[in-house]
């Protein structure tokens, strides 16, 4: 580990075998997914990746309700697809990431059904763009179908290896053990 933490290939490493070894407890025959959050947490280890996504004002968006809200102005707005797709695949990521690895706190504050919905919505939408785009989308069509699940998978994978140490932040305790593990 170096001074500012474990490199991110070998951060993707860690994350890769955690996901493979829950899926393989779950009986989940899915690798490309499983290399898909694979990514996903590596990048989400940094949380300045949490709220990457800008306003067309330069706003940082910070909650689902304003990341949904930006993704439908560019739509009406006939703004660039790729952005659009950008901030509903960010959505997707953000929801699946909460819900799996913060699913108690998700859950305190009444948010879970709201975030299973919209992130399947979301990774619909970003499989949708992607047949207008003519690119591979079997990965998010594979993760809208079955949102809750592979949620519910990462939570699994978080309740296995992760220990709770009982503090009042969450994502404090997460980020420390990242530290420790990786």
């Amino acid at each position: 580990m170096g001074a500012i933490g474990p490199s991110p290939s070998r951060l993707h490493r860690f994350f890769e075998w955690l996901i493979r070894r829950s899926f393989q407890d779950l009986s989940i025959q899915e690798p490309t997914v499983a290399h898909y959050i694979s990514d996903l947490l590596t990048g989400f280890a940094r949380s300045e990746n949490l709220y990457k996504i800008k306003s067309l004002h330069g706003k940082k968006l910070e909650t689902v309700v304003e990341l949904l809200l930006e993704a439908e102005r560019m739509e009406e707005l006939g703004s660039d697809l790729e952005k659009e797709r950008e901030i509903y695949k960010h959505t997707g990521d953000y929801i699946l990431f909460m819900s799996g690895i913060f699913r108690e706190y998700v859950e305190k504050n009444a948010f879970l059904r709201y975030y299973l919905e919209e992130g399947e919505r979301a990774y619909q939408t970003v499989f949708e763009m992607d047949l207008k785009l003519y690119r591979p989308a079997y990965v998010f069509l594979e993760l809208a179908r079955r949102f809750e699940f592979y949620s519910g998978a990462v939570h699994y994978m978080k309740k296995k290896f992760f220990k709770e140490r009982g503090s009042d932040d969450p994502f404090l305790d997460f980020a420390g053990q990242l530290e420790i593990m990786a």
